[in-house]
């Protein structure tokens, strides 16, 4: 079980989320609903997917009613059938249709960071770790880095503040590795140390740096193969750049510890999950 986010990752997030799609109300849902109707929805699941971002979507509904009922019939990890109930909403009718697409957005959003994260993740065949990065979303990386970890992934740094990685620009701004590395170490930050390298010769430099993992960026399987071995053990090895379902089993083979992809975040399909009102709906709860 995925631990789950604490309320204060979200609460405020899916306030502002509602400001922006009801602002000052719901004018369609106004004119047709009456306010004394009641209805019951249920949250399904129109794929194969795995389920991420059922407290997000239930706080959508207890935000705009309190009088909303929620019963989670999934939980945040679960690998789900095409037509599974994820969950059931009983109150206000208008209440309940004025917070489907808030709450969709969010669920169908990261469970379609899960759902290509444990596409990742059983390609793998636990070989290495597959990682995101911090290519998501402005404003809700919270939230993605979650999914990823519902989809089993592992997560990479969270942010500037907590990993040391020294990319390409940085490197030119210091004008080499060692000089890089010497100017981090010289701070006394005691976080392991990474080195994105281009080049077999940078993977050299890198080494000679001391740096505690090596990044591969966009090498061909002929050179990563030769960093690994020259690497041999002295640094955790990480691959990155253009990495595709298709070339996981190739990359599997050379011996590298994790997979870092950023399209998890930035790229993965929406899940197909919609919200099915009243009578038509089964009820799973009864």
């Amino acid at each position: 079980m995925v631990e789950p986010l604490p309320p204060s990752a979200y609460r405020e997030l899916v306030g502002r989320a509602l400001l922006e799609d009801v602002g000052p109300g719901d004018i369609t849902t106004g004119a047709i609903v009456p306010d004394t109707a009641q209805a019951r929805g249920a949250l399904v699941a129109r794929q194969a997917c795995v389920v991420a971002g059922l407290e997000i979507a239930r706080e959508v509904f207890v935000q705009v009613d309190a009088a909303i009922d929620w019963v989670a019939l999934k939980q945040d990890g679960d690998l789900c059938a095409s037509d599974d109930l994820l969950a059931e909403v009983i109150g206000p009718a208008a209440s309940l249709l004025t917070a489907e697409r808030t709450a969709l957005n969010f669920l169908q959003h990261l469970s379609g960071i899960a759902t290509l994260t444990r596409r990742f993740v059983d390609a793998s065949g636990g070989r290495f770790e597959i990682l995101d990065t911090r290519k998501t979303v402005p404003g809700l990386r919270a939230l993605a880095k979650y999914a990823v970890r519902c989809g089993g992934g592992t997560n990479h740094r969270t942010a500037l503040f907590d990993g040391i990685l020294i990319k390409d620009n940085h490197i030119r701004v210091a004008g080499s590795i060692a000089e890089a590395v010497r100017r981090v170490r010289g701070r006394g930050v005691d976080m392991p140390i990474e080195v994105e390298t281009q080049s077999l010769r940078e993977v050299d430099e890198a080494l000679a740096a001391g740096a505690d993992a090596i990044m591969l960026d966009n090498l061909s399987d002929d050179e990563m193969r030769q960093a690994v071995e020259t690497i041999d053990g002295r640094a955790r090895i990480e691959i990155s750049g253009g990495v595709t379902l298709e070339r996981i089993p190739a990359l599997a083979s050379l011996g590298a510890s994790c997979v870092s992809i950023g399209a998890l975040t930035h790229s993965a399909p929406a899940a197909d999950i919609s919200l099915e009102m009243d009578a038509d709906v089964p009820s799973a709860s009864r």
